[in-house]
């Protein structure tokens, strides 16, 4: 192992936070039980919000690692759950938010915190997937647990649909059969979600607009990762007795609705949250993307890009200038 690596830090300088590439050692990361060679993160949106000046103070301590994602190899395991070799990944877990996160080429992290990487994905694949796709995964499962989308009737609405989470969605939802409505504002991006299993498209300002409680009912089920008035105009388009599953606020915080789609046509609100989600529903998730996610669908949305070029993709995934997944090298 090298005497020194490269990680991106996020510091408070001056009263703000900056990031920048420094020169750690083994003895600065986390007293954790199981260090891995990281090979590959991911930029999300939070990823986001954390290095371009920590918006919205997702990173609650300084100094912090970024990346909320890292897939790799362990090196060294005081648990017996895990041993030299074995290749695994993390989500969430509060990584680049009260932990050391995964823009770095080794860290430690809890044993409980690790999932063995499938034996479908490399590590680059599953980075390739990354919290977004994972999260699309955990919104699937949640969806077909509530169990009033049925594949083949209706139309399943996915929002902020050329995004890491919403091309996710649509392959997965595809691929089950259900018909896939995608909301988007780049009319370039159809043919690419078509390839993705996109049966049908509206432009994301018809959902932007002023909210009326009730509206015309057209969706069998939505997955939504813009929350604020896109959300709340979905809410009010649900069929009787369907759900939303929200996981995401790209578009705001805030939501701007009544309680009558819930109280009137029997609508579910369905919170998914992927930083804390028990293991169980990880596994479900990975199992699903296993086995639903077609590989050429992952290469199509996927592009690997160097560490070093993470500040300036920062902001270009906040102003929704990214299509599909990034994947960060971080030997590079």
């Amino acid at each position: 192992m090298p005497d020194t690596f490269t990680a991106l830090v996020i510091e408070e300088l001056g009263g703000q936070a900056h990031s920048s590439f420094k020169q750690l050692t083994l003895a600065d990361l986390p007293d954790d039980d199981v260090l891995v060679e990281v090979q590959y993160s991911a930029l999300n949106y939070k990823d986001g919000l954390a290095v371009a000046g920590n918006r919205n103070k997702v990173a609650r301590s300084l100094p912090m690692v970024g990346g909320i994602d890292l897939a790799g190899t362990v090196v060294e395991s005081r648990s017996p759950q895990w041993q030299a070799g074995d290749r695994v990944l993390v989500n969430g877990y509060g990584l680049s938010e009260t932990h050391w996160g995964g823009y770095t080429r080794f860290q430690r992290v809890k044993a409980e915190w690790l999932v063995r990487l499938p034996d479908a994905f490399t590590p680059l694949q599953a980075m390739a997937i990354g919290t977004a796709g994972y999260t699309a995964a955990l919104c699937v499962d949640a969806l077909e647990r509530w169990g009033h989308a049925v594949p083949g009737r209706g139309q399943v609405l996915v929002t902020g649909a050329a995004g890491g989470v919403g091309s996710v969605a649509v392959s997965l939802l595809a691929k089950r059969g259900y018909q896939v409505t995608a909301s988007t504002g780049r009319p370039e991006t159809h043919d690419y979600l078509r390839r993705l299993g996109a049966s049908a498209f509206i432009d994301r300002a018809s959902l932007q607009g002023p909210v009326r409680p009730l509206q015309r009912e057209a969706w069998a089920g939505a997955v939504d990762s813009v929350g604020s008035s896109t959300l709340a105009n979905v809410l009010a388009q649900m069929e009787y007795g369907a759900a939303a599953a929200a996981c995401g606020l790209a578009g705001g915080m805030d939501l701007p609705a009544t309680v009558l789609p819930h109280i009137l046509r029997g609508v579910a609100l369905l919170g998914v949250d992927s930083v804390m989600a028990p293991m169980a529903q990880r596994l479900s998730a990975w199992e699903r993307l296993a086995r639903d996610l077609d590989p050429a669908h992952l290469d199509a949305i996927t592009s690997v890009e160097p560490m070093s070029r993470l500040p300036e993709l920062a902001p270009a995934i906040l102003a929704g200038q990214v299509r599909g997944r990034v994947v960060i090298d971080v030997a590079r």
